[in-house]
């Protein structure tokens, strides 16, 4: 297998947390691959463990045991800095809550990570106009979060997690907030953004919407990964 084509690999990945005298098993070995340009939702009840693995793959959590390798890199073994910067320069994140910072519009908003990166102004408009063309809302790059509906707000949310072009894109809830007719929508425009530019996309979600339109879906059952289904 070309490795070059992995951009997450999970291997026998542990994590505990100790609440007062109680030990919570949150992960329990879970092995997990996942290849450039998949469209992959990793479900399961409350507790099942999605929401820490996705903290563990992305290097927002350290595992207790086993390793993960991001872009073939070990972020375990990275200093806060350094993981700061892969993780800036590697992931787009997009949240339950939108997570927009208010008092900078759409095109800043979108710039965001780019700007920390250094990429000059010229290329940051150009990829936001490019990026906001793509989702249906040229015309929006003055407007602020609170002109914005819900729906809005997660365009502008998953436009800032891609603008920079990232090796992954991690979505947490992303349509939790959203009514059907919105999240099918949205879906859609991601999974269309999927295929067109080959960024791949993993969901942690309990949505039927998400798991309907994903290509691949990870069932997980008290902290391991217990079913794993490639659609046609």
């Amino acid at each position: 297998m070309n490795t070059e084509s992995n951009v997450i690999v999970a291997e026998n990945v542990k994590k505990d947390y100790r609440s007062d005298s109680v030990v919570v098993h949150a992960v329990r070995g879970i092995d997990l691959t996942i290849r450039k340009g998949e469209f992959t939702a990793i479900v399961g009840p409350s507790g099942s463990g999605k929401t820490t693995f996705l903290n563990l793959i992305s290097g927002l959590d350290t595992p207790n045991g086993g390793t993960v390798l991001l872009n073939n890199r070990n972020t375990s073994s990275m200093s806060g800095n350094e993981l700061s910067d892969f993780r800036r320069d590697n992931i787009g994140f997009i949240f339950q809550a939108y997570n927009l910072i208010p008092v900078l519009n759409v095109e800043e908003n979108i710039e965001y990570i780019m700007m920390l990166q250094g990429v000059e102004k010229q290329v940051r408009h150009a990829r936001v106009v490019e990026i906001l063309d793509m989702m249906g809302m040229k015309g929006y790059e003055r407007r602020f979060p609170s002109q914005l509906s819900g729906g809005q707000q997660q365009r502008v949310a998953i436009a800032r997690a891609m603008a920079s072009e990232p090796a992954l894109i991690l979505a947490d809830e992303p349509t939790a907030n959203l009514d059907s007719g919105t999240s099918t929508s949205l879906l859609d425009m991601m999974r269309d953004l999927n295929r067109e530019t080959g960024m791949t996309f993993v969901f942690s979600t309990h949505d039927q919407h998400v798991v309907d339109k994903a290509r691949r879906v990870v069932i997980l059952e008290d902290g391991k990964n217990v079913r794993d289904e490639v659609k046609e």
